[in-house]
Parts: C-alpha cells; sequence; structure tokens
C-alpha cells in the first residue's frame, strides 16, 4: 500500500525524523491559510501516487496523453517549473497569496509525469511545506533485501534525482548497509553511513537521530519502502527530509488498522482494487492483451515469459493460489474481462494442492454466469486431472486445449490476433 506524502511525513513525524513544518489542503483558500501560518515562503506540492511531480505538468482529462507524448520526447521543452509559464505539480510561492494561486492552479487538474503514464493522476491535495535554503541534496531508503533476509538502508550523496538514473551512471555513489533485524539499529550504523556521507560533528548527529528515526518507522509498520529524496542539509546546518514516501507491505496491513485507513483507493488501478475486493489478491494490471490465470506466482512468471517468447504480451500477473472454491476462478475472470484490451486468455494450472477439477468448474461456472466473446485457452496437468478433463469435455464449451505451456502460448497468441 502506497501513501501520499503528508501520510508517509506524519508518519515518519511520529518516530522522531525532522522534516520542515507543513499540512495538507484541498482547497485553494486552505492552502493559502497554511501559508500565512508558515511565514508566506512555501512549496505547494500535488499529492498523487507517483513520482516526477516537479517535471510533470497539470492539464485537462482529456489532455493527458499527449501531455505524455510530450514529456516522453521533448522533457527539455515540456517539463513542469517549480516556478514559472509551464505549471508542474510542485510550485514554490514567497506569499500566501502566491502560494493560493500555485494550489488553485493544482488542484482538480490532472497531473502527468513519466511515472503515472499517459492516464495522468487527478490531484485532490497539495501539501503546503515551509521553504528550505538547501545547501547540499542526499538519497536516503531503507528497503527490505530479499538475499540477505534483512533491512538495507541506501545512501547516497546524489540526492535530488531518480536513484535509478544513479543506479545507472555513478553506482559507486550508492552505499549499501544491511541491518541484522535481530540486532536492530546499532549506533555504528549510523556512524558508518554518516562517515560514507561526509557528515561531522552535530550533522553527524542529526544524520544519525533521522537515520534511526526512519528505520524504526520501517521495522514498526511493516513497511516494504521508507525513502527521503532528498535528504538536505540547510544553508544554516539542519539536516532536514524534504520528501517522504513510505510503501506499507499489503500482506501486513491486517495489523495496522490505522494505517490501512489511509488507503487511497482511486490512486490505485481499478482492475487491482476489484481484483482485491473480489479476493483475487495477487494480480497486477499490465499492458498487454492476453489475460493469464495461473496457481503459483513462479509459474505465473514463467507464463507470462512464455507468452513474450511466443510473440505476445501478457496482461496481468495473476495468481489465483491454492483454489478450493469455482468461485474465486469466476472472480479471477470477472476481473479479466473488465479490461476492454484482453484478447485472449491463458489459464495455465499446474495442480498440486490445487485441484484441476475445481480449476475447470470454475471456467465452465464463468461462462454459464457471464457472456464470455474472448476465447480461453487451457493448460491442465495436475491433481484431479482426469475429472478436470472430463468436466471439460462434458462441458461442450469451445475452450482451446493444449496440453504443453509452449503450445498454450502460442495459441494464445494467435486467438488474441485473430480476435483483435
Amino acid at each position: 500500500m502506497k501513501m501520499h506524502e503528508y501520510q508517509a511525513r506524519e508518519l515518519l513525524e511520529r518516530y522522531g525524523v525532522a522534516l520542515p513544518a507543513g499540512r495538507v489542503a484541498a482547497t485553494a483558500t486552505e492552502a493559502r491559510r497554511i501559508a500565512e501560518e508558515l511565514g508566506g515562503r512555501v512549496v505547494v506540492k500535488a499529492q498523487i501516487h507517483a513520482g516526477g511531480r516537479g517535471k510533470g505538468r497539470l492539464v485537462s482529462a482529456s489532455e493527458t496523453a499527449a501531455m505524455f507524448a510530450k514529456l516522453t520526447t521533448d522533457p527539455a521543452n515540456n517539463a513542469g517549473q517549480v516556478k514559472g509559464e509551464r505549471v508542474g505539480g510542485v510550485r514554490l510561492a514567497d506569499t500566501a497569496a502566491e502560494a493560493e494561486a500555485a494550489a488553485a492552479a493544482i488542484l482538480g487538474k490532472h497531473l502527468v509525469s513519466i511515472q503515472t503514464g499517459p492516464e495522468g493522476k487527478l490531484v485532490k491535495h497539495v501539501l503546503v511545506a515551509a521553504q528550505t535554503d538547501v545547501a547540499k541534496e542526499y538519497y536516503v531508503a531503507i528497503i527490505i533485501d530479499g538475499s540477505q533476509g534483512s533491512p538495507l538502508i541506501m545512501v547516497s550523496t546524489e540526492g535530488g534525482q531518480e536513484i535509478e538514473v544513479v543506479a545507472h551512471t555513478n553506482p559507486g555513489a550508492i552505499v549499501r548497509l544491511p541491518v541484522n533485524p535481530a540486532a536492530g539499529f546499532e549506533p555504528y550504523v549510523a556512524r558508518v553511513l554518516a562517515s560514507r556521507l561526509g557528515f561531522e560533528g552535530d550533522q553527524a548527529a542529526q544524520f544519525g537521530k533521522l537515520l534511526e528515526g526512519l528505520y524504526n518507522t520501517f521495522m514498526a509498520t511493516d513497511a516494504s519502502l521508507v525513502e527521503v529524496n532528498p535528504l538536505v542539509v540547510t544553508t544554516d546546518g539542519q539536516v532536514l527530509a524534504l520528501d517522504a514516501k513510505v510503501t506499507i507491505d499489503d500482506n501486513a496491513l491486517f495489523r495496522h488498522k490505522d494505517i490501512e485507513a489511509l488507503r487511497d483507493k482511486d490512486e490505485e488501478d481499478p482492475l487491482e482494487v476489484l481484483a482485491q475486493e473480489l479476493g483475487v489478491a495477487n494480480f497486477i494490471k499490465l499492458d498487454g492483451n492476453i489475460a493469464c490465470i495461473v496457481n503459483g506466482a513462479g509459474l505465473a512468471m514463467a507464463t507470462m515469459d512464455t507468452i513474450k517468447l511466443a510473440g505476445g504480451e501478457p496482461a496481468n500477473f495473476l495468481d489465483i493460489g491454492t483454489v478450493n472454491d469455482p468461485q474465486r476462478v469466476v472472480n479471477a475472470l470477472k476481473v479479466i474481462l473488465e479490461d476492454k484490451s484482453v484478447k485472449a486468455i491463458l489459464v495455465n494450472i499446474f495442480g498440486g494442492m490445487a485441484r484441476v477439477d475445481i480449476i475447470a468448474q470454475g471456467v465452465i461456472d464463468a461462462h454459464k454466469q457471464m457472456k464470455i466473446e474472448v476465447p480461453v485457452v487451457m493448460r491442465l496437468v495436475g491433481t484431479n486431472l482426469a475429472e478436470g478433463e472430463k468436466l471439460v469435455e462434458e462441458s461442450g464449451l469451445p475452450l482451446i486445449r493444449a496440453t504443453e505451456l509452449s503450445d498454450a502460448a502460442r495459441k494464445a497468441v494467435a486467438a488474441a490476433g485473430a480476435a483483435a
């Protein structure tokens, strides 16, 4: 679950992370009032679940695709500005009146950035925060390192830009340090990383306190990402988190009902929201036209790879898991059929704990309950295969059968091509 910046800030403040003063506003008038309280000199930031807000552009809903094309083909002449004619998602204001005008220009518009895609994101809130005089920018993040089974702290002196760019152009600028979760955040962690970033004296102490706050946030909330970009040193020597990004592990939300209540479903893909509501938890929307229903994450990824090798493009990742109820298969097909780009469906089941006959019955029930006009390719192997095959044969449905995954993928690509 992603959080808005203003929500992430509130979370970090609970754990002692130093940030510039600021609050969220839903109207231009409210933004002006906050700016007045902060002395007038503020930054107004659009709140959406995407990066690149400062260089993004604000347009009407009908103009998003055209603006996305401009940003991807000619960013130098189309990217947003913090001050200037090209209104972006981050605006600097020197007075409360300017803050009000900036908020009015941002709220209710669609923000398009490289990370939003051509549909953009509707801006419903802005963060109004005190401006800071920045002397130096840094990058700090904590993620889970799956290879070591531990939290991993990453820092860099190359802050204020996308870390992916730094990793590509200057990988040596990124310092990585794993933390033993059993030992927790020990003082040496802060000392080592402060030294690598060049902090000394009071600034090293400030950095250590801030970093410990980030780590405590990460662990206490079951986060999968806590990121500050940029972390800054101000001209008067303060070390502050100027930005805040937090993502919580969905599988741990049952332990954090207060955080789950902050979820903004409007910022998520509608199909993914629908999938979760119908109990199809492991669904991710993709850009292709061949939908997949597979049991097991590894097999799902292999299925997607095989579709691409066959010349097609997967429309989703869907791990249906161990199915003991045909209705879950029906629900999976309901989600898939809401995607109008889908031209074929590939059902690839390797039954172990999942029973082939349950999957087959689910596909049959779905055809009875819904009008399924796209071709369905089925490859069934494993537990209760004979029972499943019998159900499919007796159903009389025009299902395309395959025994091998490569053959199933080729048939799905051909079917999608014929249906296009």
